[in-house]
């Protein structure tokens, strides 16, 4: 029997399982059956909390910050890998520091490694805040084909450590039609796929120099949920790129599970970009792998 505990951010729910010595090898078949609703405990992915050093996927974090102890092994509903997960990182942040392996003081940072990289979360009035550092246009740029729409749609890549497209729609009923129990179909496709996001700008789109937008997503490797952080992010980028220069640096996005914050700002490396908002622990267990 493996001890676990469920936890989620704005909806996006997780099977949070602790193997700080990287004991524990989940096959992908595992990790569906985890995320199974019917037959598993259910989740939209699966968080192995592992410390840097047992993971071989840790070494570039702690080459990267020497203190970066803990690593966030993510996993997809469906096994597959995935590259970061801006509401699981919150997730697992609050998981460790409710655990009793990790602080997060007033105004202190805790470096956590990912495959893309180490993510610094903080404290946050909403709940956690993560540092996902620089992002970029990818230049991959496809049509989007969605069941509820009637034309395709242009897409606008951007990578904040893992792939997305946004799609700009014209109102709320479109938002409302978009039937996404079937994944959406980009042209050209992309051989790592992408998660696909899907806004409507909120009337006025800035109020007291905030964006507000309101958004659904398709995620790579699971489906619809009721949120993505990295999404989110991502879907903030595209708005205030599609916006122009005096667009703000501080959004409010809405998604079905909730509210998150996201908000741009310079480093010495570049642009980045910072998610904010809550991360609860819902109740714990345990499940026979067999």
């Amino acid at each position: 029997m493996v001890a676990f505990t469920k936890g989620h951010g704005t909806g996006n729910d997780f099977v949070i399982i602790a193997d700080p010595d990287g004991e524990l090898e989940l096959s992908t078949e595992q990790v569906a059956a985890l995320c199974d609703r019917h037959f598993g405990i259910g989740a939209d992915g699966v968080l192995r909390v592992v410390r840097s050093a047992a993971i071989a996927d840790g070494a570039a974090a702690l080459a990267e910050e020497p203190d970066a102890e803990w690593f966030m092994d993510y996993r997809n509903a469906d096994g597959s890998i995935a590259e970061m997960c801006g509401n699981g990182i919150r997730v697992f942040a609050h998981y460790l520091v409710r655990a009793g392996l990790a602080t997060i003081e007033p105004g202190s940072t805790l470096p956590i490694g990912t495959r893309a990289g180490v993510r610094d979360v903080t404290r946050s009035e909403t709940g956690y805040q993560v540092d996902l550092g620089r992002w970029k246009l990818s230049g991959d740029d496809p049509l989007v084909k969605a069941d509820g729409l009637p034309v395709t749609r242009p897409g606008l890549g951007i990578d904040v450590g893992n792939p997305h497209v946004v799609v700009a729609l014209a109102s709320d009923a479109e938002l409302a039609s978009l039937e996404l129990h079937r994944r959406p179909e980009l042209d050209p496709p992309l051989p790592a796929g992408a998660n696909v996001e899907f806004v409507v700008p909120e009337e006025p789109l800035i109020r007291d120099g905030i964006g507000h937008v309101r958004m659904r997503v398709s995620e790579r490797g699971v489906g619809e949920t009721l949120s993505c952080g990295t999404g989110v992010a991502a879907t903030a980028l595209a708005v205030r790129y599609w916006a122009g220069e005096k667009a703000p640096s501080n959004w409010r996005v809405e998604v079905p599970g909730g509210v998150l914050g996201v908000r741009m700002f310079p480093a010495e490396d570049g642009e980045h970009v910072a998610l904010s908002g809550p991360a609860q622990l819902v109740f714990t267990g345990e499940v026979d792998l067999a």
